[in-house]
């Protein structure tokens, strides 16, 4: 499933524009990193610092991109846990739309 998943966001992450900053999910065992600090959101799979991470299950941000779960639900239920810079979540709707 993260294969998909980050198949599906270097896609998406190419598309954007880049997000000024650096995000990471930490989904406990992995993780996906994108650097936007540069000309292009580089995504990768390496446990880097990011501006931001948001812990979160595959499962939910899959269904978070599918627009099958609320992002603001869910962190309010406690299925996402955002950490760091709330301003760079903020910018995911860009990744994820």
């Amino acid at each position: 499933m993260l294969d998909t998943i980050v198949k599906e966001m270097e896609g998406k992450a190419a598309a954007a524009e880049p997000l000024g900053s650096s995000l990471k999910f930490n989904f406990g065992d992995s993780c996906i990193h994108i650097d936007g600090t540069g000309d292009s959101n580089v995504v990768t799979t390496e446990d880097k610092e990011a501006d931001c991470t948001i812990g979160i299950t595959p499962e939910d941000l899959a269904a978070v991109a599918a627009g099958d779960l609320n992002p603001m639900m869910a962190v309010m239920s406690g299925k996402i846990k955002i950490d760091g810079d709330m301003s760079v979540a903020m910018k995911l709707q860009t990744l994820l739309g």
